[in-house]
């Protein structure tokens, strides 16, 4: 025993398994208190090392994947991804990771920012309804990302078992209004895309590397609506991008933002004014951006596909003033916050943003499709001739063959639901209905709310 404690304490490498190791301990001890992503801990303001203990459990969870889709996750702290845990440069970690009881498998984790063999995997190999301990040091400042890593790893992490750690240097993170927490992750399911009911995971798929959807934090829609980023003109905000992947590089863009500093790989290299940021799998960025101007942005990853089709997309709502010396539509006069704020609420110009951010991809700015691809929402029979069976079509999309202006299409619309609130569904709708040339008419939210609860 007493080699082994010594070896251990001159490689810094820690232990768990019902073993007593010791590594040295700051003075003051804390026990750090989690918060459920997109939400990130404060900030530390502490001044000297200390010994931060830290506790994860390892839950097996059925959770809500897209809307009508459910699926079976493995989970830290029943989120995906897991919390962020926040600690400062030079803290000792003590930290105990539990597994359900009711679980099926052992689960464990590897900590990028953990110097020591396996990232301290195989000092936490735990299996249900025992507990393991790791204690190390946080030598390196940075975002780090951890996951299970135990085999097959890469259905571990495929089915949710991954989150970061962030190390503060001992000056701490320069401040901002508003800090968030967003991790991209691939997800491969039996069923086909938006196919609705409880759907397990394909080993197949996972090893072609061709994922049913690719989401940030674990749930189509999850940063969508009332899941939405917020910030108010003139404010600045934080990003704590990760990547748990298993096997997709994230591009990651605000549609409508540039970024004013990136911690290149989460690490000591700052870009500044960056568009898009990639971020590897099992890789991190700390993003810093300004909001100067209102209105609703969309997180996505730029290999758009992925955003418009599999579900990475995601909103950043900024509130306030127009301001019209940095963007203004010169067919709409410049007017007052109140304005701003009634013209959010109007029907008719939430569907007009809607449809410019989303559906003109695929119909077109115009409505008018692509021949052979997409329908026409201009002058459409199909949508004319019941209004209200659109409701469902953008809650739960489209599969199949249909007929539009005569015209045959296979359609591949996929489910907005969770992406959509039931205000933007109706306004985007309404406004289909009184452009390009269609009959008119209004869908009211009352009508998305019934057709939503009605699962139809």
């Amino acid at each position: 025993m007493q080699c082994s404690t010594l070896c251990i304490l001159l490689t810094g490498s820690v232990l768990s398994l019902g073993v007593s190791y010791t590594l040295a301990a700051d003075s003051q001890v804390i026990e750090e208190t989690l918060v459920a992503p997109p939400l990130a801990p404060p900030p530390i303001h502490r001044d000297h090392p200390a010994t931060v203990v830290i506790h994860l459990r390892t839950e097996e969870k059925e959770m809500p994947l897209a809307d009508g889709v459910r699926y079976d996750f493995w989970t830290f702290n029943g989120t995906v991804p897991g919390p962020l845990m926040r600690v400062r440069q030079g803290d000792t970690v003590e930290l105990h990771l539990s597994n359900d009881p009711h679980a099926h498998m052992s689960h464990n984790i590897d900590m990028h920012a953990v110097m020591g063999p396996g990232g301290g995997a195989a000092a936490t190999v735990t299996p249900p309804g025992q507990e393991s301990i790791l204690r190390f040091k946080a030598t390196k400042a940075g975002l780090y990302v951890y996951h299970c890593a135990t085999a097959p790893v890469p259905m571990h992490i495929a089915n949710g078992m991954y989150g970061m750690i962030l190390v503060e240097p001992p000056e701490g993170l320069t401040k901002v209004d508003h800090e968030y927490y967003v991790m991209q992750g691939d997800f491969y399911t039996t069923g086909g895309d938006h196919e609705p009911g409880l759907q397990s995971f394909d080993m197949k798929k996972l090893m072609a590397e061709q994922p049913n959807y690719v989401l940030f934090n674990g749930r189509e829609g999850a940063l969508v609506g009332e899941g939405a980023l917020h910030s108010k003109v003139g404010e600045s905000i934080r990003l704590f991008v990760g990547n748990g992947g298993p096997n997709l590089v994230s591009s990651f863009h605000i549609i409508g933002q540039i970024f004013d500093d990136v911690n290149v790989e989460a690490g000591s290299l700052t870009n500044h004014e960056v568009q898009t940021t990639l971020i590897p799998p099992g890789g991190a960025s700390m993003i810093k951006l300004s909001t100067w101007v209102p209105g609703t942005y969309l997180l996505v990853d730029h290999s758009i596909t992925r955003a418009f089709m599999k579900g990475a997309l995601g909103q950043l709502v900024v509130s306030g003033p127009l301001q019209p010396q940095l963007y203004q539509k010169m067919d709409q006069p410049a007017s007052s916050a109140a304005s701003s704020v009634a013209q959010q609420k109007d029907p008719m110009a939430v569907g007009r943003r809607v449809f410019t951010q989303i559906c003109s991809a695929c119909h077109q700015g115009n409505g008018m499709g692509l021949p052979g691809a997409f329908p026409p929402l201009a002058m459409s029979d199909y949508l004319n001739a019941a209004p209200k069976r659109a409701i469902g079509i953008v809650l739960h999309g489209l599969h199949g063959k249909i007929t539009v202006n005569n015209t045959g299409y296979e359609s591949q619309m996929p489910a907005f639901g969770g992406q959509l609130s039931d205000d933007e569904i109706a306004g985007v709708l309404t406004y289909v209905l009184n452009n390009f040339n269609n009959q008119g008419g209004k869908i009211e939210v009352d009508d998305v709310k019934r057709v939503r609860a009605s699962g139809q």
